[in-house]
């Protein structure tokens, strides 16, 4: 007679879902008429659907940054267990439009949303990280949920090495009313700017694999404990 197999002492882990939420899109700049076009921002206001994002001094634009880091990142997490939704599913498309990328975090009852993005300031020496949550709160979910996903990820990036912003927010943390994809959101979200596109150290970095994979394990690292303290996985 088989034997049965011992029982495992590792409980599996609770099913969670994150979002990850990569900014832009490749085709955005050949479909002005679209992209432009206003939609529900919250908070009674309107904004474009989409942008077109930035680009480092070199040309390499912020969409295929903000891309390549939401897939690794989402393999990294994905190897955790974690069921990984992506609002968009390529770099050459248009959109989506910022309203249903929240729609959709909303839609997949996330634990977490993160928009993945980089900013193109041109202010002299700007650079480093900061994350946005919308502030102040319209739910409960964009209060302290989204505000501790917010440290988590500042916690995550600082301890993989990048710089805190030196220009915008403070320590990291950026208390936002503007940003649709955050007023819309009624599960715990937050848009990280990992660096500045327009500067030469950030630009450098965010242009090779490895300092992508950087970010990205940052990222993941910081979704994961955030999931671990505050949606019991």
């Amino acid at each position: 007679m088989p034997s049965s197999p011992a029982p495992s002492s590792v409980p599996p882990r609770k099913a969670v879902t994150v979002v990850l939420d990569p900014g832009h899109n490749g085709g955005n700049a050949g479909r002005p008429g679209v992209i432009n076009a206003p939609v529900p921002a919250g908070r009674g206001q309107t904004k474009p659907c989409n942008t077109t994002g930035t680009a480092t001094g070199r040309g390499y634009p912020e969409h295929a940054f903000t891309w390549d880091v939401a897939q690794r990142t989402g393999a990294l997490l994905s190897a955790q267990g974690v069921r990984v939704v992506y609002t968009r599913t390529d770099d050459s498309g248009v959109g989506p439009c910022v309203n249903e990328r929240a729609a959709i975090g909303n839609r997949a009852g996330a634990d977490a949303v993160v928009s993945i993005h980089a900013d193109g300031s041109t202010a002299a020496g700007a650079r480093g990280f900061h994350v946005a949550y919308s502030s102040p709160p319209l739910n409960a979910a964009q209060g302290e949920p989204s505000l501790e996903l917010a440290r988590a990820l500042r916690s995550g990036m600082a301890a993989g090495g990048f710089p805190v912003s030196n220009y915008l927010g403070s320590d990291g943390l950026a208390p936002r009313n503007d940003l649709a994809g955050l007023n819309l959101s009624d599960r715990p979200a937050v848009l990280v700017e990992c660096g500045n596109m327009r500067n030469a150290v950030d630009a450098a970095l965010m242009s090779t694999v490895d300092g992508r994979q950087r970010y990205a394990a940052a990222v993941a690292s910081a979704v994961i404990s955030y999931l671990a303290h505050y949606a019991g996985f």
